[in-house]
């Protein structure tokens, strides 16, 4: 039997445009940097830092669910791919936030910022 052919042209454009949102929201935040956001300090760096990495990592999450297909799989391969991204680059994070504190904190006598 062959599967009839579908567009998927209005998901794509879907998807499109709420990447596309996403992103110029962190590039508004990235040039204009409320200092509300940029200035203060929550679990260890700034809160505009946290809002790039979880709109990151809802970027790499719509990515993998629509252009890697995941919505078509069983929920258990959708969740050891999924999950294991996301506890990976979560673990990347903390080890890049506590060793670039510690560089920092050890620098800086050293080095005019």
């Amino acid at each position: 039997m062959a599967h009839a052919h579908e567009s998927h042209t209005k998901r794509i454009w879907n998807v499109f445009w709420i990447l596309s949102a996403i992103t110029i929201v962190e590039v508004a935040l990235g040039i204009f940097k409320p200092a509300a956001l940029h200035l203060t300090n929550f679990l260890g760096t700034s809160p505009l830092n946290w809002i790039f990495i979880i709109l990151t990592l809802a970027k790499a999450y719509g990515i993998t669910w629509a252009f890697m297909h995941m919505e078509g799989e069983k929920k258990w391969f959708r969740r050891a791919v999924v999950w294991t991204a996301i506890f990976l680059i979560c673990y990347l994070v903390t080890l890049l936030l506590i060793e670039g504190d510690y560089l920092y904190e050890t620098l800086s006598p050293l080095v005019r910022w």
